[in-house]
């Protein structure tokens, strides 16, 4: 049989184990640090308990009060559901103005030189300055006497702070000297305390390495595009307005929606990574602003035809009227006025067909066959058409600037979207940012891109980008080829598109109805922008179904 002492430490040392299971489940530092000073005097039988933690860096580093209890006293602070820690209280420096090594306190020593303290009695000993402790006693009649300092060293024995421990407790209630025993289940405690914190702090920094990493690729895809301006940078601010409601609300379509706070990260990293495809896109594809742009404007190559087949017939003209002012009868020759005038109709019509105001009917593409038949030549001597076979392509446009094959590309971002999202080993958490990421141009009816998925196969959140990055695109400012649209023609295309199946209806009736619109409007449109929106008026908020 166990004798009483043996039992008595072998509980204690089965309580150190508990706390430090509980440690290592437990995410939130605060209660971390709770469970430790909790802990700590429950080991220690020690009737208060304080926990500075290590900040600066090099000589500039010092001890913070963050969290304290004295038990005797009722008193608690920093705590996950306790008061704040007294503003008043200065942190332990730890080197003075000449950057020498302060000593002059127990735990600013116990820090410096990693090393336990055990004071037996803080009013008989004479190294330390006690003249705070002595302060806290005479303000609350308190007798401070047995006094335990213990460093928090890592795994890699770096000093992550200080745990101090007051008056441990005798069987009758008085203070006595902590024993050895108590100082190593503190110390114990203290490691575990300091490697929580450690790996803790590295979980922090290596999630703000990812995300600063997301939002440098989404800087750099605004940058690479000044067409779409901080549309990467946008997007993530819709998202989340739209998600936040969505989950929050008590409509009925969103009975079975709810996000957490893990899941609205994992949700905001996808919106910021939306367009990373972009990043393959050529930049004369992204940014073409007209028909006949490449990485310049080759309209200016038929202007250029145009004007010498205006030379040559002067040239000719010149030719004939040899005798005369040779200057004033090519300029003045009949057939060069005729010739000019009829140029510079044809031209203003390819300027206008360029832009992606004409094209892709039979009238259209008859003219431009015709004015491509008028003949030039070339240094060679050799006849060729005014307009080649791709620049005709590309001006017969029926939409846009964009060919199909162009079009595709732009597509296409998003299989190169999906496909290195797919690549990375995601943790649990954040699964999903490929399929949310991927999905924001696919339509509810089937038939967007790339995948023609439909509303059942989509998620919630994946429907939730298509609709910010729809309604981000519509109000930006930077689109050269648009002017930023105000809120109300803006919800009505965005109506129009729920008509035609391609946005989600009931988010559509959530973001007009809740006017989500406005939470994102005040922040990011101009004045101008935010005009009257007549909710009554707008399609797409009657339809329940998905249009096919």
């Amino acid at each position: 049989m166990k004798e009483p002492f043996e039992s008595e430490i072998a509980a204690r040392i089965e309580r150190l184990n508990r706390i430090g299971v509980s440690l290592s489940a437990e995410s939130d530092i605060r209660r971390v640090l709770q469970m430790v000073l909790d802990g700590a005097r429950e080991l220690t039988r020690a009737d208060g308990a304080t926990l500075y933690l290590l900040e600066g860096e090099g000589r500039q580093q010092q001890l913070r009060f963050d969290m304290m209890i004295t038990e005797s006293l009722g008193l608690a602070a920093g705590g996950p559901e306790q008061p704040p820690v007294p503003d008043n209280i200065p942190p332990v420096k730890l080197y003075n103005a000449a950057g020498e090594p302060d000593r002059h306190t127990v735990v600013g020593s116990a820090a410096l030189d990693q090393a336990t303290l055990h004071i037996e009695d803080a009013y008989d000993d004479t190294r330390f300055d006690f003249s705070g402790t002595r302060a806290f006693d005479e303000r609350t009649g308190y007798r401070s006497c047995s006094l335990l300092a213990v460093p928090m060293l890592d795994h890699r024995g770096k000093l992550m702070g200080v745990l101090q421990l007051l008056n441990r407790l005798s069987d009758a209630g008085e203070p006595e000297a902590f024993d050895a025993t108590d100082i190593s289940l503190a110390e114990s405690l203290a490691s575990q305390c300091a490697v929580s914190l450690s790996q803790r702090r590295l979980a922090d920094e290596q999630r703000e390495l990812f995300e600063s990493l997301v939002r440098l690729i989404a800087y750099g895809i605004d940058e690479k595009s000044p067409e779409t301006g901080a549309h990467c940078r946008r997007v993530p601010v819709a998202t989340m307005l739209i998600a936040r409601y969505a989950s929050a609300s008590n409509w009925p379509e969103f009975a079975n929606f709810h996000m957490s706070e893990q899941d609205i990260y994992e949700l905001e990293m996808a919106a910021w990574l939306h367009d990373c495809g972009k990043i393959t896109t050529p930049v004369h594809v992204e940014q073409k602003g007209t028909r006949l742009q490449t990485v310049w404007d080759r309209i200016e190559l038929i202007e250029t035809r145009m004007e010498i087949l205006l030379r040559d017939a002067r040239i000719r003209a010149l030719a004939e009227r040899i005798g005369d002012d040779a200057e004033r009868a090519g300029e003045d020759a009949p057939e060069v006025q005729q010739l000019r005038q009829w140029l510079e109709t044809q031209r203003a019509f390819l300027q206008r067909c360029n832009a992606g105001g004409e094209g892709g009917d039979a009238e259209v593409s008859d003219r431009l066959k015709e004015i491509s038949a008028a003949g030039w030549r070339d240094m060679q001597g050799e006849t060729r058409t005014l307009i080649s076979e791709d620049e005709l392509y590309n001006l017969d446009i029926g939409r846009g600037t964009l060919n199909p094959e162009e079009r595709k590309i732009i597509q296409d971002h998003i299989v190169t979207t999906i496909k290195m999202l797919e690549q990375l080993p995601f943790p649990d958490h954040l699964k999903r940012i490929p399929e949310y990421a991927g999905g924001h141009h696919e339509w509810v009816n089937g038939k967007g891109y790339p995948n023609q998925l439909t509303r059942k196969q989509m998620s919630v959140p994946a429907r939730i980008m298509a609709v910010a990055d729809v309604f981000e695109a519509l109000t930006a400012p930077e689109r050269s080829y648009k002017s930023p649209m105000p809120l109300s023609k803006t919800l009505h295309i965005m109506g129009e598109m729920v008509e035609r199946g391609h946005l989600d209806p009931d988010l559509f009736r959530l973001f007009v109805h809740e006017e989500i619109y406005m939470d994102y409007a005040r922040q990011h449109l101009s004045r101008a922008q935010i005009d009257t929106v007549d909710k009554a008026g707008l399609p797409g908020l009657e339809v329940r179904s998905v249009p096919v």
